[in-house]
């Protein structure tokens, strides 16, 4: 067994504050979202509703709406916010070590 580790996945200059950017940490597909206040929080690229990925979305505050189906999503906690989602998204730990963007996932 493996220990999960902080991993590089973007750099905090290529990601202005109210965008969402498409990674793939270790093989998983994550979505990165950087609220307009500067924060980044990292989350499962895909909507609990179909599956669909977040990333073609829209960003406002600190949630995330489901381009498809128009599900909401907040970033910061993964909790479904609108129908037709109601379950949550699976959100990754982040931090931020100079200009890197940092993502843990499990």
């Amino acid at each position: 067994m493996s220990v999960a580790e902080f991993v590089r996945a973007a750099s905090l200059s290529d990601m202005q504050p109210g965008t969402l950017h498409e990674v793939d940490v270790n093989g998983v597909p994550v979505c990165l979202a950087r609220t307009a206040d500067g924060e980044v929080y990292a989350f499962r690229n895909n909507c609990s509703h179909r599956d669909f990925p977040l990333n073609t979305g829209t960003l406002e505050d600190s949630q995330i709406e489901c381009s498809w189906h128009g599900a909401r999503f907040d970033v910061t906690t993964g909790r479904a916010l609108r129908l037709p989602a109601i379950k949550p998204i699976r959100t990754y730990d982040v931090k931020v070590d100079g200009d890197d963007v940092m993502v843990l996932v499990d």
